[in-house]
């Protein structure tokens, strides 16, 4: 890596951070300034290795940048501040917007699938659940119950509800909110029934209304011969808590998921207000659709889709660089 020459080999371009020059090959992308010390400048830089045709294409590799930690140990290691909780908070709502938008349910949203480096950048990972949503058509049948680490699950999903929606992703960003403002699970139920009981200790006994959106005449009955339950205080569950968060955790843990609060009225709760900026809350261009999910795709077709995919993944890097910079990606 060269700074400040005039002539370079023509594999090279030319990145300039910061005023100095880098000539480096396209292997090497986002050119980042970290600091400068007796030996020059520092900087981060990524490296993609990528195969020059499609032919050539023989193994996949996914690298992501360094997440140094997750929610679920960092919660482990210390209590969170107010400040902690908002940010994070934050961060999930907005990732979990694009997800939304996409018409895709993550399905397992809990502390250790929400990663952490050092800086308090939060990315959301673990997909391996999730599944692709249509949003005008009836979900009953299409997804599994099978969905969330218990503690996390909404009771729509217990229940065998009329299908369920994005909603059940906003009762898992309510529990992982109890928790860090606790920190301690909200709901750690041993068993189904526990779950339940634990839920309905809490958030009281789901009115008339509420039932209608429970079709399993069972589940119904049940709920029905259940002893009344009052709601608790959020304040007496978590005394000193900002109370708009607590506002915004009530709206999320509402047993009727059709009553539960949106993501874009959650980002834009008071609670995130210094956050908040719709402008700065991407969501998906070109949103899945049902039929986009297949089981099984022929090698060479699977493999042409990824080539393509990885295509198009560099040129937009390469326009966002120049944006950045304000030149073109490459000299």
């Amino acid at each position: 890596m060269v700074a400040g020459v005039t002539a370079f080999p023509s594999s090279n371009h030319v990145e300039i951070v910061h005023g100095q020059q880098f000539a480096v090959t396209h292997r090497y992308v986002d050119l980042q300034y970290i600091g400068e010390g007796a030996y020059g400048m520092i900087i981060n830089i990524r490296e993609i290795i990528r195969s020059e045709t499609v032919d050539s294409l023989k193994d996949i590799y996914i690298v992501q940048s360094l997440m140094e930690t997750d929610l679920y140990k960092l919660l482990k290691s210390q209590e969170l501040s107010n400040d902690h909780v908002c940010y994070f908070l934050y961060q999930i709502l907005r990732g979990l917007k694009y997800i939304h938008s996409a018409n895709v349910l993550h399905r397992d949203l809990k502390p250790s699938n929400l990663l952490l480096n050092t800086t308090c950048d939060l990315k959301i990972c673990d997909f391996g659940l999730a599944r692709v949503t249509n949003p005008r058509a009836d979900l009953t049948g299409f997804l599994t119950e099978y969905v969330a680490t218990r503690w996390y699950r909404a009771p729509e999903i217990m229940l065998n509800s009329k299908g369920y929606t994005k909603s059940i992703d906003i009762w898992s960003v309510g529990c992982i909110l109890a928790e860090m403002i606790s920190n301690r699970p909200l709901f750690p139920g041993k068993h189904y029934l526990d779950q339940l009981n634990l839920i309905l200790a809490t958030i009281g006994s789901p009115s008339s209304d509420d039932l209608k959106c429970i079709i399993n005449d069972k589940a119904r009955s049940y709920l029905i011969s259940l002893p009344p339950k009052r709601k608790l205080p959020w304040e007496r569950l978590y005394p000193g808590a900002d109370p708009r968060a607590l506002d915004l955790l009530d709206k999320m843990l509402t047993f009727d998921p059709n009553k539960r609060i949106s993501i874009e009225d959650a980002l834009a709760h008071p609670y995130l207000q210094q956050y908040y900026d719709p402008s700065d809350e991407p969501i998906c261009e070109h949103p899945f659709t049902v039929e986009m999910e297949f089981d099984e795709l022929p090698k060479e077709q699977l493999k042409q889709l990824i080539w393509e995919e990885a295509e198009a993944h560099h040129r937009r890097s390469q326009a966002e660089m120049a944006a950045r910079f304000g030149r073109s990606p490459s000299v």
